[in-house]
């Protein structure tokens, strides 16, 4: 389990190697990644939209933006904490995500929640040790 704190914003992913949804001979892995986003502040904030890094084994990066998460916006009062799960292909059998969520408060103002860096690893990759 990963975590990150902005802002008492925390956001916690667990990633997963989803072994029925890949085909190892066809270099297509996916990993799917369970986030949970808590208000531990002491206002309302609202998740605006989502800027994902993804690199795959072989250092290539991948930007993706949106707005929201799996086609939402939610507004979370102090306290409340809202979860989703969704998924990444790669064509290397490990790889890594990171980024943020734009977050904007009730007054109006925005700021960027972390969201921890995390690695995807299926049993599928191979390591030399030298």
């Amino acid at each position: 389990m990963y975590k990150a704190e902005t802002r008492g914003i925390m956001v916690t992913v667990e990633p997963r190697f989803v072994e029925e949804e890949s085909s190892p001979g066809e270099s297509r892995y996916f990993f799917a990644y369970t986030v949970e986003i808590v208000n531990n502040g002491s206002e309302q904030v609202q998740l605006r939209s989502r800027h994902w890094r993804i690199i795959d084994g072989r250092g290539a990066c991948q930007e993706v933006r949106g707005a929201g998460v799996v086609g939402k916006q939610p507004v979370l009062e102090p306290g409340e904490s809202f979860s989703y799960t969704s998924g990444c292909p790669l064509t290397t059998p490990d790889g890594l995500m990171a980024g943020s969520y734009t977050m904007s408060t009730i007054g109006g103002e925005s700021f960027e929640a972390e969201i921890p860096a995390f690695s995807l690893d299926s049993p599928h990759l191979r390591r030399v040790v030298h």
